[in-house]
């Protein structure tokens, strides 16, 4: 059984993960309409990626015997300067998600909830692969974006990027 504790802040990261997938959809349909393609397919994949740790997330509760709370989301922004600033910020995104997911750890480590610690393992993983794809990100467009042929060959690495579901087996 998860402690009230527990349950509390993993709630609150099913909505952060869900608020993940609208900021990032937010910035796809941003790249989409200026032309950027491959920008747009990058976070519309990781929109698709956030949602998904949103239901792995459900998923543990349920399996658990918790019924998740929802609560209402905040309407991304939609208004940025110019085609670094998505990327600038979906790096401190990931790393406000980092630092949640690592609340969520030290309480369930305190309280010698190994079973969520044990689960947790994988999204501290994860959250190191997505901080380091946001850095790789701002480090490319940062070398090659400013120019129109780079922009338009960096555009055309992030359309490859494919969907992939979460291999974590609950």
């Amino acid at each position: 059984m998860l402690s009230d504790k527990i349950t509390k802040l993993i709630n609150e990261q099913i909505n952060k993960e869900l608020f993940s997938a609208y900021l990032y959809l937010d910035f796809a349909n941003y790249y989409s309409v200026a032309g950027l393609a491959g920008f747009h397919n990058w976070f519309y994949v990781q929109a698709q990626e956030e949602r998904d740790h949103a239901m792995l997330f459900t998923t543990y509760m349920l399996n658990n015997g918790v019924a998740p709370t929802l609560t209402a989301l905040a309407a991304p922004t939609g208004k940025y300067a110019d085609f670094n600033a998505p990327l600038l910020a979906s790096l401190e995104h990931e790393r406000y998600i980092t630092a949640s997911i690592y609340d969520i750890y030290a309480e369930a480590s305190k309280s010698h909830d190994f079973k969520t610690t044990q689960f947790l393992d994988w999204f501290v993983k994860e959250q190191g692969e997505e901080e380091k794809n946001s850095e790789d990100n701002i480090r490319r467009y940062e070398l090659f974006g400013q120019d129109s042929k780079g922009l338009y060959l960096l555009d055309a690495e992030l359309a490859a990027r494919m969907y992939a579901p979460p291999s974590l087996v609950i």
